[in-house]
């Protein structure tokens, strides 16, 4: 008999508006929240999360949490005016709301393979280079034909202390000590959230240990988009349905 944690490829309903009922909620950004972009830099979240996010908030009694690949701080920027407790940088960072935002102190290797792979994005037009406080991304969504180009450059930089995340149309070196399944961990571990149900919602396979950790912990995952093998339980199909899931569920989780 399978285990809550193992994928499933079987069928996925979407998730109850009463799902938040006594839950913590945590939610990825790009493609959950956000459409993707062609750049991360292009990325504009809907205006009506301005509101949404403070009402989730509030029907929650503050147990909500941003859990993405981006750093704390460029998170917040999306944000700005919202005091949101956050677990960036694929879980090597956290800040509850109401915290002052500790400085990152990047890995020595960031540096270290920085100069390399933006020789290799000049090698390789379309390809872009993003600096982040705990790895790097180099993202192909502009240049799919270097696909295998870039995952076998990026398996040149692996080394002590870091890992590769493929995602959607990138590829992450990123420190091998957190993912987004720590985050959520490390948030319930603390009074503010512990002995709740975790709720994850994201889209990419970057979040599937997101899902198992919330699913490991009582919880569920909702996979955001099309049908694919993967350890969440509920499925929405895209980021309007996020928002419109979110908007009902807020409503509920307040009765």
């Amino acid at each position: 008999m399978g285990t809550l944690t193992e994928p499933t490829c079987a069928p996925l309903v979407a998730p109850p508006a009463t799902l938040l009922r006594g839950a913590s909620l945590f939610l990825d950004f790009d493609g959950t929240l956000a459409e993707i972009a062609p750049r991360p830099d292009a990325v504009a979240p809907d205006p009506k999360l301005q509101q949404l996010l403070p009402r989730l908030a509030e029907a929650l009694n503050g147990r909500l949490a941003l859990v993405s690949g981006r750093a704390v701080g460029e998170l917040a920027d999306f944000f700005s005016g919202l005091d949101l407790t956050i677990g960036g940088s694929h879980g090597a960072e956290l800040r509850w709301a109401g915290d002052a935002a500790a400085p990152s102190a990047s890995p020595g290797w960031v540096g270290e393979v920085l100069d390399a792979a933006e020789r290799f994005g000049r090698d390789h037009p379309g390809v872009l280079v993003e600096r982040k406080p705990f790895g790097i991304g180099l993202h192909y969504r502009e240049a799919p034909d270097h696909a295998r180009a870039v995952r076998a450059f990026a398996e040149t930089l692996l080394g002590p202390g870091r890992t590769l995340q493929p995602g959607k149309m990138v590829i992450e070196l990123r420190a091998d000590d957190a993912d987004k399944g720590s985050a959520i961990r490390a948030f319930l571990a603390d009074p503010r959230m512990a002995g709740t149900r975790p709720i994850f919602i994201g889209d990419d396979v970057t979040d599937e240990d997101g899902f198992r950790a919330a699913a490991e912990l009582g919880g569920a995952g909702v996979l955001v988009g099309a049908e694919r093998e993967t350890a969440a339980t509920f499925r929405l199909a895209d980021v309007a349905a996020v928002l419109d899931w979110l908007g009902l569920a807020a409503e509920e989780a307040g009765a």
